[in-house]
């Protein structure tokens, strides 16, 4: 814990408010732990939007990395079989607008998820100012809280899209579906919808909690819960 003086202030003045404390970051990750596991039901609506939003997106990825599987494999009854679905080599104008759709829907569902964790917090942000945390501390807060759920979100929902995504080709192609993978592009996609999960988390955290941050305490505290 260090401690910082406040610029402007008289150190032998009675009223001067002498330091302030800044929390390392092994305490602020123990109060982000805390408080998701006080808010454990309401940040299980928020990761449960981010494993929807991400396995949407990395079913897309692993069904494209199946069809392009069953293509690469040269196998006739194979290739008919693509032929009736409309997939085309290279991929096509609809299968690009798919993975377009995918990246939108998987934005707007994070990026929504992490605006209402924040602003429903404003009174408790407003308390916390009032105790003397500063912008930073309260930013680095949801920064951390963000960076749990959205490894967790993403982890889950790329897994899960991807499962998904395997059982569905099982079930149009067959066994081939699976031996005819190439599970090394496969695990490319998985990350790929880890690491634009986690990233869009950050994103849809940062502006928020910064204005959020920002605010003033006895207007962080007018807000209605």
């Amino acid at each position: 814990m260090s401690q910082k003086r406040v610029p402007f202030q008289d150190p032998d003045s009675p009223t001067d408010i002498m330091t302030q404390v800044v929390l390392p970051f092994d305490k602020s990750l123990e109060i982000s732990i805390k408080s998701l596991k006080s808010r454990f039901l309401r940040n299980m609506v928020t990761v449960t939007s981010l494993i929807l939003a991400v396995s949407f997106l990395g079913y897309v990825l692993v069904g494209s990395d199946i069809t392009n599987g069953l293509y690469n494999s040269g196998d006739a009854s194979l290739m008919k079989a693509l032929e009736k679905t409309g997939y085309e080599p290279g991929g096509s104008a609809k299968e690009r607008w798919i993975v377009i759709l995918s990246l939108l829907v998987c934005t707007v569902g994070i990026v929504n998820a992490q605006l209402m964790a924040v602003t429903e917090r404003f009174r408790e942000i407003g308390t916390m100012k009032c105790l003397g945390a500063l912008d930073s501390f309260v930013l680095r807060l949801f920064v951390i809280e963000a960076s749990m759920q959205g490894v967790t979100g993403s982890l889950l929902g790329a897994l899960f899209g991807a499962v998904i995504a395997i059982l569905i080709g099982m079930l149009r192609f067959g066994f081939d579906a699976f031996t005819m993978l190439s599970f090394n592009e496969v695990g490319i996609s998985i990350l790929y919808s880890i690491g634009v999960g986690f990233g869009l988390s950050l994103l849809g955290v940062l502006y928020p909690a910064y204005i959020a941050a920002r605010m003033r305490p006895i207007e962080a505290m007018r807000v209605e819960e």
